[in-house]
């Protein structure tokens, strides 16, 4: 079936995703020390690492996965699902244009080889004392806006403070009481200082990651983040706007004259002159499209098309490559989420119930052709992931809350919450949905004489999948016919992507349940609380369940705090094993490989790095390729 994996691969990143492992490229150097007046030591370098040592030294000349003699040149087109409206992604309104990223750039970037690196990229060095309670960027000189405007340190402040006056919600809730001040030291020295308190880990990564805008073409033209727009904000990325019609196409041009093409972590990399993504209404039609070679490069995410589909002219005449592409990556946190507002899903025993009615032993036989793995933990395929019974570690973080009466004295002694098993051979499991009719029955939704379960009131117990993508229909209905079965007023409603985020964003958050995925990352900090705080709960576009517990709140300001690997990795099993037991999900699937198809006119390194396919970023054009292929007639 269909994984909710992107659909395109973004090169770009911004501080949401930087945790991710990503495709900029921030390189890490060595440690210098210099002694500051009050006998302390200031950390000078070009590089962070939130835990361990970076791994690449000072002066280095490019990333290791990446040729640094890859040819510059040719298109590479992909394909976007629905409509869009916007080139703002940084704001709630509208629906963006895939890959509006790309024109932004933050002072430091991570690279797709290591996790928890960030490296300077618009900055030569950066200072920061041990605790890392505050840090200074000297940025480079030479560092030009796409018009060729210079940046400088007021563009910096200026941009952090749009975020933290006009950013997301979500972004403001968690980062805004962080920073004390962010300050110009000099037209090129930049200084952020964090609130005393505030858990320092992550924070100069963080603010280094903040998108950089032109202060001057932002005030000059009286623009508004906060605002949909066709026009997108002054950056300094590689890439600009070459074209558009919105809703059905956008082309980006490669910046002949970006400021960083000779930049170490940039060597090798932005290697496409155009980046091209067409629209479709659905997966079919542009599934069609590429088989008639409208667009070259496609991440599949249907099992059904991997495994059915792949059988056309461009194919097994050899145009088209179909590969499989090993992935090291974290699991996605695809699943079903809960809106946990709705008075229905109060009762836990409800939300397992219906969890259990999902069979996905079924589904990956009959629908995915056995090409998915079940999702049990928010960070599956890591080290952090909760097993078992709590360690005496996890029990030490989680003893207080049981004593506090915010958690049950069973969460040490108790496996971590594992998703249900079904019957693969028939897709209504007779164990499980005996399972769920119990619990529902002590929750007080009783059958009635019609088969539907109700309340002491007589409402029935109604339950809305509501989806924008046709091609989870065929998984959806299956599961809505087991939920009808245990008694449940089950149904699926199709819409549109713009009446999607209408529904499922804040302040709307009008469904009941919804495919999405669970935050999580390689080094989860800050971040964690956009997804799983109170104070996020009915503002945040990552917390679309609404999860509010105290528990979870604690657990989240630990996971914070953690200063070493080993204390990041017990806090996260903690969270991960709370998180789980209060069911806020029933966990869908994830591939542990890259399926891609793409014409035969692409090269890429070998091996790729561990966490990112790249193809957009660190993938090339051959000149010849192409033309054999145009020669051919398999593309115009």
């Amino acid at each position: 079936m269909t994984q909710r994996a992107k659909v395109l691969s973004v090169p770009a990143m911004t501080w949401q995703m930087r945790l991710a492992g990503g495709l900029l490229a921030l390189t890490a150097a060595a440690f210098a020390h210099a002694a500051r007046a009050d006998g302390g030591k200031v950390i000078v370098s070009h590089g962070i690492s939130t835990f361990g040592e970076l791994k690449y030294p000072a002066g280095f000349t490019h990333l290791d996965y990446v040729n640094p003699e890859a040819p510059k040149g040719g298109e590479i087109s992909q394909w976007a699902p629905g409509t869009f409206d916007s080139m703002n992604p940084y704001s709630v309104k509208g629906v963006p244009a895939a890959l509006s990223t790309l024109f932004y750039e933050g002072i430091l970037g991570g690279t797709a080889d290591e996790i928890g690196a960030s490296y300077c990229l618009m900055c030569e060095t950066m200072e920061y004392p041990e605790d890392r309670s505050w840090v200074i960027f000297n940025l480079r000189k030479d560092v030009k806006f796409s018009d060729g405007s210079p940046m400088t340190a007021e563009d910096v402040v200026f941009s952090y403070n749009l975020f933290r006056e006009k950013g997301i919600a979500e972004f403001r809730s968690v980062f805004n009481d962080k920073v004390q001040s962010a300050e110009v030291l000099d037209p090129y020295r930049v200084k952020f200082t964090f609130t005393p308190g505030t858990p320092f880990r992550d924070m100069p990564a963080s603010v280094g990651g903040t998108p950089v805008f032109s202060k001057a073409d932002y005030e000059g033209k009286k623009r508004d983040l906060e605002d949909s727009s066709l026009e997108p904000f002054l950056g300094t990325g590689p890439y600009v706007l070459q074209s558009l019609k919105p809703g059905q196409q956008i082309i980006y041009a490669r910046n002949p004259d970006y400021w960083g093409a000779t930049q170490p972590l940039s060597v090798g990399q932005y290697n496409f002159d155009r980046i091209r993504v067409e629209y479709f209404g659905d997966d079919n039609a542009a599934f069609e499209a590429f088989k008639s070679g409208v667009y070259t490069f496609r991440n599949e995410n249907s099992s059904k098309q991997w495994a059915t589909g792949y059988d056309f002219q461009n194919l097994t005449n050899g145009a088209v490559i179909k590969a499989e592409l090993p992935s090291g990556a974290i699991a996605s946190g695809q699943a079903f989420l809960f809106n946990l507002r709705r008075d229905t899903f109060k009762d836990i025993r409800v939300r397992e119930a219906i969890g259990l009615m999902f069979n996905f032993e079924w589904s990956n036989q009959t629908l995915f052709y056995g090409l998915y793995t079940r999702i049990n933990s928010i960070w599956d395929n890591t080290q952090m992931a909760a097993t078992g019974p709590a360690s005496p570690e996890e029990a030490a973080l989680l003893q207080p809350l049981i004593d506090e009466g915010l958690l049950p004295a069973s969460i040490l002694t108790d496996d971590a919450v594992m998703a249900p098993v079904s019957n693969p051979d028939k897709g209504l499991d007779r164990k499980n949905l005996r399972a769920a009719s119990a619990l529902l029955d002590e929750a007080g939704w009783e059958v009635g004489v019609d088969g539907m379960r109700r309340n002491a009131k007589g409402e029935t117990l109604k339950v809305e999948f509501l989806e924008d993508s046709p091609s989870f229909e065929r998984v959806i209905n299956p599961y809505v016919e087991n939920l009808r079965s245990l008694g449940v007023d089950a149904r699926l409603t199709l819409v549109d992507p713009a009446q999607m985020s209408q529904r499922s964003d804040p302040p709307a958050f009008d469904f009941d349940m919804i495919v999405g995925n669970a935050l999580n990352g390689y080094e989860p900090g800050g971040e964690m609380k956009q997804a799983y705080a109170s104070v996020t709960a009915n503002n945040s576009t990552r917390n679309r369940m609404g999860m509010s517990d105290p528990a979870v709140d604690r657990l989240t300001d630990i996971v914070e705090a953690a200063k070493t690997r080993a204390e990041l990795d017990v806090a996260t099993r903690a969270l991960d094993r709370v998180l789980r037991a209060t069911r806020f999900w029933v966990p869908q699937w994830y591939k542990k490989s890259h399926t891609v198809a793409y014409y035969d006119q692409y090269a890429h390194p070998d091996p790729l790095p561990p966490y990112a396919l790249g193809e957009l970023s660190f993938w090339w054009f051959d000149a010849d390729k192409a033309a054999k292929l145009k020669a051919s007639g398999a593309l115009k």
